[in-house]
C-alpha cells in the first residue's frame, strides 16, 4: 500500500508526513483543506492525491503512521527493556522527543486523531486507535523489584503517576509551539531526579 508514496525520497515522504500533522493538527478533519497540506509540503494537491486517493486516505495513513514512527523507535532505542524504571522512564520521554525533532506536531496530530469524532473516519480510526483506548496498554506495570523502593509504595500507582505526569508534561510543551530538545531533557531530568529520591530506597554505603 501507498508504493507510490514510498518511492519517493525520505526527505519528500517527511514533508508530506509534517505538512499533514500540522494541517490535520490545527482542525478539524472536515475543515482540514488538502490544497493546505499540498501547499505546506511543496507539491500540487493532483500530485498529492497521485499518492493518496483522497483525504481520508492520507489521514489514516498519518494515524498509522504515528505508531510506526514511534514503536521503531522505542524498540531501537531498547525503551522496553527491563531495568531501573527512573531510567527506563528518562530513555522513553528522551525518544520521543528525538521523534518530535524530526515531526514536530506528531503529538497534537495523535491526540486530535485519537478524539475525531468526524463519521467519514470514527470507526476506521476507533479500530486504529482501540489498543489504546485500555489504560492498561499504556500504563502496564513493567517488572518492578521491591526491595529498589521505600517500604509501603505502591508500585502501581507510583508508575501510573509518574506515567501520567510524563505524558502531561510532554502534551504541554508540544503545545508551545517550539520543542527545545535540551530544555526538555534537563526538566524531565530533575522530574526523575526528584521520583527517584521520593519512591526509591536508598542504597546502603
Amino acid at each position: 500500500m501507498n508504493e507510490k508514496f514510498y518511492a519517493l525520497p525520505k526527505e519528500k515522504q517527511e514533508r508530506i508526513i509534517n505538512a499533514g500533522f500540522r494541517v490535520f493538527s490545527k482542525n478539524s478533519y472536515k475543515k482540514s483543506p488538502v490544497q493546505e497540506i499540498a501547499d505546506e509540503a511543496g507539491i500540487s494537491k493532483s500530485l498529492l492525491f497521485f499518492y493518496f486517493r483522497n483525504k481520508k486516505e492520507l489521514f489514516l495513513f498519518l494515524l498509522k503512521k504515528v505508531e510506526e514512527i514511534t514503536m521503531e523507535a522505542l524498540v531501537r532505542d531498547r525503551c522496553y527493556e527491563a531495568g531501573d524504571i527512573f531510567d527506563m522512564m528518562y530513555q522513553g520521554l528522551s525518544t520521543k522527543l528525538s521523534i518530535m525533532e524530526i515531526y514536530p506536531d506528531i503529538t497534537n496530530f495523535s491526540v486530535k486523531a485519537y478524539y475525531e469524532d468526524d463519521p467519514d473516519i470514527r470507526d476506521d480510526v476507533r479500530k486504529i486507535v482501540l489498543p489504546y483506548t485500555k489504560l492498561e496498554t499504556n500504563q502496564a506495570l513493567p517488572p518492578l523489584d521491591p526491595k529498589v523502593f521505600k517500604e509501603g509504595i505502591d508500585l502501581r500507582l507510583m508508575y501510573r503517576d509518574m506515567y501520567l505526569a510524563s505524558e502531561g508534561y510532554l502534551w504541554q510543551m508540544s503545545q508551545s509551539g517550539k520543542i527545545d530538545v535540551g530544555k526538555m531533557k534537563k526538566e524531565y531530568k530533575e522530574m526523575i531526579d526528584f521520583w527517584r529520591k521520593m519512591y526509591a530506597r536508598k542504597e546502603e554505603k
